[in-house]
């Protein structure tokens, strides 16, 4: 009997999930680690996924490269949940309205990383696009890139693309670490 009903229970969870997504008009979900080879099945599905619409090839190629930029940010730059964990783990969602396609990624980040993360976020959010150009072409002279990237350079990329404002928030899950969801907005083309 215990089987059926957790059976059942998973049955009632992946049928609410479905309803959920599609109120929300979400197209692809992912949650696991990101890999190349993940980023590289993910775009080309979203790629698919696009070509079947008629937006606009600027708004399809603005979708494509914001949601790599996004995905490498997740395997560059997240976190493990515990020490012992190194896989890169987060979740992608792409979905639209409307009026925009949206694009939700999450993550793992250590406590310490976040006033950092912020103030550059924060920073993106208070530039015009001329403000955004300046401040990437003084993060490439002025700033010491990592192996991982870093600089700030994804997220600047990303709100020059959009020409919006990236919405994100911190959820801290214990003393270490927070998860980092951050979403970006694509306008469609009318």
């Amino acid at each position: 009997m215990t089987k059926i009903n957790e059976s059942q229970g998973f049955l009632d969870f992946a049928y609410q999930m479905y309803k959920s997504m599609k109120a929300n008009e979400i197209n692809l979900v992912y949650e696991g680690e990101v890999t190349q080879d993940i980023t590289k099945t993910f775009t080309s599905l979203t790629e698919k996924n696009l070509a079947k619409t008629e937006e606009s090839n600027s708004v399809q190629r603005k979708v494509f490269q914001v949601m790599v930029e996004c995905l490498q940010n997740i395997s560059k730059h997240a976190d493990s949940i515990c020490e012992e964990e190194e896989d890169r783990r987060g979740i992608v969602m792409v979905s639209h309205g409307e009026e925009s396609y949206n694009i939700i990624t999450g993550n793992v980040i250590k406590n310490s990383k976040v006033p950092e993360l912020q103030n550059i976020l924060d920073l993106v959010n208070s530039l015009d696009k001329e403000g955004l150009s300046s401040l990437f072409k003084k993060q490439i002279k002025e700033s010491r890139i990592s192996e991982k990237g870093g600089a700030g350079l994804g997220l600047i990329d990303i709100a020059k693309k959009t020409g919006s404002k990236l919405t994100y928030e911190f959820k801290e899950l214990n003393e270490q670490v927070s998860f980092f969801i951050l979403t970006t907005s694509i306008k469609r083309s009318k």
